[in-house]
Formats: structure tokens, sequence, C-alpha cells
């Protein structure tokens, strides 16, 4: 067998010999893909001292990713069908790891964004092209495990991405977060072509560029606006691109019904096992990024944890994650995918409820249960809808199922995260001005609630102060450890609302075994998949 794969995968006879190490290089892609966020979150405190970031840059620097990421995939993901899957995943991965090594090395703020949306365009040329190949490799029989595999990946990252920042932010700059991506993207490019096969859609047509752009207008000013107004403020910009997304999408849904080859086919919103299963991720991911966004905060400001003392007490939610993943491989071909996702979003609702029990007495016990919950959910429920989601479309359309997988994602992570956010700052904004209005100076008092690590660095400069001291630097260390604490609570609480409404949403839309285990139009099987398969 040659060193670069050349054989298109849809030529091999039978089930793909290289299958199962081709699937380590989609999940090593994958994995950088969502490190990119989660190591981020560790850095961000010295990052914000470095560069002397304000409440906005910060924000920007963390969703300068998201933006290009959400809007692109539909798009790239056809592009990928089109003309190559595994150039897609080659090309995303080059544009990542250069927009890492930029992070790595510059040191402005508006450059720093700039990096960070290059590599939300290597993200998303990246993450619906490990999806689609992922079901081209694999055989019918086989993609719920495979699909399963690259599920745990993603919870690894979320844990991994802050451990391995965190030992680096202990001898080394915060540019040096950026560049965990650099060695892992190259490793990958060898990898896809050495085992990764060609794959690319047979008998496509035209791309809908059209729709494209209309899709790429529209996921774009509506994740700008969720992330820009709940913030900052609904002035001009995000009241603008607020408008311009609810214009957007109806005229999106209306060409593509109208067009011969859409770029989605958002008739298939109608099928009952596709628009459950995309309301799951997106629903699920409102909640996990939220609850972790804030939970990372609350274990580095309020507890005192560094960088990797966090990343060492994330860990628990990755090992939740891979018994989550073993217990829905065994249990969904019994059960079937609706029991399935439904009890994961249970689970993971339930864990959202208890971070309401959060005070400023409260220790990394009572934050543990939570991590548990919501890694052993993701483990259990978003594989079986993603593999519903990926059933739903023939193979000249795996590409566009990636993106549309990983959209619903992104944008459930987005909103998770700005939403309950903004929530979390205008509580603590609040319940801070209740405990020391009157005590601090009004400039002191605003730097205090634009955020806890604002306020911790105002008890700073108090205790160096002659006439006022440690006694009442204390004083307000209390009162921004209970505030947060308290926007912690109430937080979860609108959180748990949230998610249970979603909940019973998917419960009341995704069908039973009995309607339809899988969905139509299927994918129509191909030679390889009516042959034996082995077990993954």
């Amino acid at each position: 067998m040659p060193l670069v794969v050349t054989t298109p995968v849809d030529r091999t006879a039978g089930p793909y010999a290289r299958r199962r190490p081709a699937l380590i290089v989609l999940c090593l892609s994958l994995l950088i893909v969502v490190m990119a966020n989660t190591s981020l979150i560790v850095a961000a405190p010295d990052m914000t001292t470095d560069l002397g970031l304000s409440s906005s840059d910060l924000q920007w620097v963390i969703d300068g990713y998201t933006v290009p990421y959400a809007a692109l995939m539909l798009v790239l993901g056809s592009i990928g069908d089109k003309y190559s899957r595994r150039g897609a995943l080659v090309t995303g991965l080059v544009i990542f790891a250069g927009g890492s090594v930029m992070g790595s090395l510059v040191h402005e703020t508006g450059l720093v964004i700039a990096a960070r949306a290059v590599m939300g365009v290597g993200a998303a040329v990246v993450m619906p092209a490990t999806l689609s190949l992922l079901v081209a490799i694999f055989p019918k029989r086989e993609r719920a495990r495979a699909i399963t595999a690259w599920t745990a990946t993603s919870g690894l990252a979320i844990a991994v991405g802050p451990l391995v920042a965190g030992r680096l932010l202990k001898d080394h700059a915060w540019g040096s977060t950026f560049l965990i991506n650099v060695p892992i993207a190259l490793v990958a490019v060898v990898g896809a072509l050495v085992l990764v096969p060609p794959s690319k859609a047979e008998k496509m047509g035209r791309i809908d560029y059209v729709g494209g752009l209309l899709s790429i207008v529209s996921v774009g000013s509506l994740v700008y606006a969720i992330i820009e107004g709940p913030h900052f403020g609904w002035g001009a910009g995000p009241v603008t691109a607020a408008v311009v997304a609810a214009v957007g999408f109806p005229a999106f849904v209306a060409w593509e019904l109208r067009h011969p080859h859409p770029m989605l086919d958002v008739r298939k919103f109608a099928e009952r096992s596709f628009s459950g299963s995309m309301t799951a991720v997106l629903f699920f991911f409102f909640g996990t990024f939220g609850s972790i966004y804030y939970a990372t905060q609350f274990l580095q400001f309020v507890l005192g944890y560094d960088a990797l003392e966090t990343g060492v007490r994330l860990l628990p939610l990755a090992g939740a994650v891979f018994l989550g993943a073993a217990v829905t491989g065994r249990l969904t071909p019994k059960l079937g995918r609706k029991p399935m996702v439904v009890a994961g979003m249970v689970i993971g609702t339930v864990g959202v409820f208890l971070l309401t029990q959060v005070d400023k007495a409260s220790t990394y016990g009572d934050f543990l249960p939570t991590m548990m919950l919501l890694g052993f959910a993701i483990g259990l429920s978003v594989s079986p809808a993603t593999d519903t989601i990926m059933s739903s479309f023939p193979e000249n359309e795996l590409g566009v199922g990636g993106g549309a997988n990983d959209t619903a994602l992104e944008l459930g992570g987005s909103l998770g995260i700005a939403i309950l956010g903004s929530l979390l700052g205008a509580t603590y904004k609040d319940k801070l001005t209740d405990l020391v209005g009157g005590h601090l100076p009004a400039a002191a008092l605003d730097t205090a609630k634009d955020s806890v690590g604002g306020g911790l660095a105002v008890a700073q400069q108090i205790a160096k102060t002659p006439s006022a001291g440690p006694r009442q630097a204390q004083a307000l260390v209390d009162a921004v450890h209970e505030a947060f604490a308290h926007g912690v609570a109430q937080t979860s609480l609108v959180g748990g609302i949230i998610m249970a409404a979603g909940t019973l949403i998917v419960l009341a839309v995704l069908p039973g075994r009995r309607s339809t285990e899988e969905p139509e139009p299927k994918a129509t099987e191909t030679s390889r998949d009516k042959e034996h398969a082995d077990s993954v």
C-alpha cells in the first residue's frame, strides 16, 4: 500500500482497511478545534493583564473565533463535498495552524482578534470535513460507534485544553497557548495524507452560492447580535445585525425552497428525527458551554486556582464523557436513539440546576457533581443525535450534514455563553451594588462592577492604600465573592429552566423507535456497506 493514499474511498473493495487509524486523525483534527476555545479560557487573565484588555476586548478575543466558525461551516462543508473532503481537511488544518502561529506572535489586541478569526475560518473548514469523512469511510453498521468516539473527543478537549494551557502558563507567556495547536495540526496533516482516503460527492451538481451567501450573512449576523447585544448593550451594531438576521433567514428559506439543488434542503426540518436532533444539540450545548464558562471563572477567581489547577479539576468531566460514550454505545442499539438523547438532556439539566445551590462558601466539591453529570450527558446523548443528523443526508451531502450539525453545536454554545454570561454579569453587578454601593468611590465601583476580576483588582488597590488597608480590602473581596456566587446561582436557575424547556421540546418532537429509527430520506448504502464489516 503506498505511503500517501490515492484511491478514493468509494472505489475500495470492501470497508476501507485503515479506517480506524484514519478515525484517530479525524479526532485529532477535532481536538484542536475545540481546544482553541477551552485553552483560551484559562489564559484570559494573563492576556487581560498583558494587553490591557477591556471587557469588550476580551469578549471579542474569545468570540472572534466563533463568528466565522459558525457562519462558514455550511458553505465550506458543501465546497468540501464538491471538490475534496480530504483536501478541505488539510487546507483547514493549515489555515488553523497559521492563525495559531500568528496569535502567538502578535501583541496588539486587534491583531490577536484577527488571528482568532483566521483560526475560526480554519475550524469552519475542518469541523464539517471530519464528520463527512468519518461517515464516508465507515460502513453504515460501524458509524454510530465511530461518531461516539468523535463525540468523546470533544469532551476530552474541554478538559485537556485548560490542562495543557495551564501547564504552559507556569513557565511561558499566554502566546504559548496558541502554539498548542500547531504540532497537532501538522501531525494531522501528515496523517490525513497517509491514512485518510480521498473522498468527494458524485454527481453533486453546481453549488448553491446564493443560498450559501444568505446562510453566511444570516448566521454571522445572528451570532454577532447574540454576542454583542447582551454583553455591551443593544446599540446600532447589534440591532442592525439582528434585523439582518431576521430578514436573512426567511430569505434563505425561500431561496432554498425554490432552488433545484439547494445548499441545505430546509424541508428536512419537517422530519421529526432531524429537527428533534438539531434541537437537542443546540439546547444541550447552550446549557453545557454556558455552565462550564462561569464554573471555570468561579474556580479561578473565587476559589483562587491557577490555570493548571483549574485544568486538572476539569479532568473528571472528560472521564465522564468517556463513561457516557461507553454506555450509549451499548444501550442505543437496544433502546433506540430517543431514550438516550432525552436521558442525556435530563441529566445535563439536573447538573445545571445543581449550581443553583452555589454560595460564597462553596468549594470545588460543589462543582464536581455538575461537571460529572454534564460530561456523562455529553457522552450519552450527543453521538446519537449527531448520528441521526448525519443519517438524514445522502452520500453527496455529507459535508453539508456535518456543517448543519456543527452549526447547531456552535450556535447553542454561543447562545449559552452570551445569554447566560450576560445574565451572570448583570446579576453580579446588581448584587455588588447592593453590598458595597455606598462604600466605594464611583470610579472604583464601576471597575468592580465590570467583572469579578475587576472587583478583585480594586480590592488589591485598596489594600495598598494607607487610609483603607487590608480590612476594607478583604471586605470588598468577600462582597465580590458573594455577588459572583449569587450570580452563578441565579444564572443556573435560568439556564436550568431553558434546558428543561428544551428537553420537553425534544421529547415531543423526536420520534420513538416505532415511528422511525432511521430518518428519511436515508443515505443509500454503497457496495462497501453491503459487505461484512468488522466492529470498531
